[in-house]
């Protein structure tokens, strides 16, 4: 029993993977001139489809939108009841369909074309209403579906799903969309939180900031440094412009060469030629330059070197920066 689940699960992975590889042999013209209407495109993109193709559709226009293409899926049993008004002659209509004679698209040919918008077609009829009405044609066909009865859309869908990626990310590539772009329109997935995120939104600012002047003995520093909690005291000069940082680490190498530490002050040990970050870069560009220098924290300024805050590993994890 075991070996016969196994075996049918591999024949459909089989028939779909060389459906996707005979659709490969199908890309031409057609596909260009498809690229070359979407990207032209003054408009929207608005997806079409019913039944299995609908929810192909609807994936479709997810991921155009979400690369750079602006989209949405309508559903042709309502635009027929008032949502063709989303529609105007700036759009590209895209219409799935595999068998190309869906009914409750091809009546709405006649008033997509009144409107002056241009059609792409997905099926798997050269020769359907569909494809014949069309600006640009895309062919989906399959030979067979991985349902044993030849009925059950699988191959077909999955071709189609394919065909939508391809589309997607041959636009984002001659757009250049980047990665910026993507979390723009992603602001509560990772990437768009790590792309978007600011310092000065997650530092440590005002009375949160250690601070002491470099006169300052380095015992009182370290109560600083400890009250804080960031592993670092910044040391400032009257006009709060940066002069140094002294951190746990600083702390363990001056314990290993000096044994009395009672009549030293922080800016006899403290680290002059200190790494920072401006406040209104992303939170992204101070994990880099932490991992590159090995730091652990950052004082945080402005363009006059004064400073504004501080940021450590830690409040980069709390902010799920890493």
């Amino acid at each position: 029993m075991t070996k016969a689940l196994i075996d049918i699960a591999t024949t459909v992975i089989q028939l779909e993977a060389d459906s996707i590889l005979k659709l490969k042999d199908r890309i031409d013209q057609s596909f260009v001139d498809a690229c070359e209407l979407l990207q032209g495109c003054q408009g929207k993109v608005v997806l079409l489809g019913i039944g299995k193709s609908g929810h192909i559709a609807r994936k479709i226009a997810a991921t155009l939108a979400s690369t750079g293409t602006s989209a949405f899926f309508v559903h042709p049993s309502e635009a027929g009841h008032g949502d063709l008004g989303m529609i105007d002659n700036n759009d590209v209509v895209i219409l799935v369909s595999y068998s190309g004679e869906a009914e409750e698209i091809c009546q709405l040919l006649p008033s997509i074309h009144s409107m002056g918008a241009q059609i792409i077609s997905m099926t798997g009829n050269n020769n359907s209403s569909l494809a014949l009405a069309s600006h640009t044609h895309l062919d989906v066909s399959v030979e067979q579906e991985a349902c044993p009865h030849n009925l059950t859309p699988t191959s077909s869908t999955t071709v189609a799903l394919v065909l939508g990626d391809a589309l997607a990310i041959t636009l984002l590539n001659a757009r250049g969309f980047t990665p910026e772009d993507f979390a723009r329109s992603h602001p509560s997935g990772a990437l768009g939180r790590r792309l978007l995120t600011l310092v000065s939104t997650i530092m440590k600012s005002g009375n949160e900031t250690p601070i002491v002047a470099p006169d300052v003995p380095l015992l009182e520093s370290l109560l600083v440094m400890s009250e804080k909690a960031l592993g670092m005291v910044l040391i400032a000069d009257n006009k709060n412009t940066l002069l140094g940082i002294f951190t746990d680490g600083d702390l363990r190498r001056v314990l290993e060469k000096n044994t009395d530490i009672q009549n030293l002050t922080i800016g006899e040990v403290m680290t002059e030629h200190r790494k920072s970050i401006n406040a209104d870069k992303p939170a992204l560009a101070a994990v880099e330059l932490m991992d590159e220098y090995n730091l652990n924290s950052l004082p945080v300024v402005n363009a006059g070197d004064k400073i504004v805050g501080a940021i450590n590993m830690h409040t980069l994890m709390q902010a799920k920066i890493v």
